[in-house]
């Protein structure tokens, strides 16, 4: 299995990161060039056409843009574009091995013993009725009886 991400990869990611950096800037430019241009209707048809292109390319390249990340970030198979479980398991093997190792740190940090034997506990039997009651009981818990 792949232990590293590949440069072909790594390309994509950042490429569609780029995409969708300048399609969230033209997005956000209409909203910019509307307020500095409020009250003002000197070349409205033009100017209400550029922002519906602007508007419009820039939602196209945000969904190209997280299209081509996602496929740069998981491969091929591992964002279901190809579909083979045995490559997808590969090319998502770097993710796996980092979310074990993160889970394996909070387990670390939490002081949980995982395999560790449990902790002895006494159980005294009630001689009447034979339930088992904790330790430090005084009186059975199922028929009230003196221990």
């Amino acid at each position: 299995m792949a232990k590293q991400i590949s440069e072909g990869r790594k390309g994509a990611y950042y490429a569609g990161m780029v995409l969708m950096g300048i399609g969230g800037l033209m997005f956000l430019s209409v909203f910019i060039t509307g307020a500095m241009n409020f009250g003002n209707f000197d070349n409205f048809e033009s100017d209400a056409r550029s922002s519906m292109f602007r508007a419009i390319g820039g939602m196209v390249l945000l969904f190209i843009g997280g299209a081509v990340r996602g496929i740069g970030a998981a491969g091929l198979a591992g964002s279901g574009v190809v579909l083979d479980p045995e490559k997808a398991r590969s090319e998502l093997e770097p993710y796996s091995r980092m979310a074990g190792g993160m889970i394996k740190d909070a387990i670390d940090e939490s002081d949980i013993k995982l395999g560790s034997e449990p902790e002895k506990v006494i159980m005294i039997k009630c001689r009447e009725c034979g339930k088992l009651n904790k330790e430090d009981s005084k009186f059975c818990q199922e028929c009230g009886k003196e221990l």
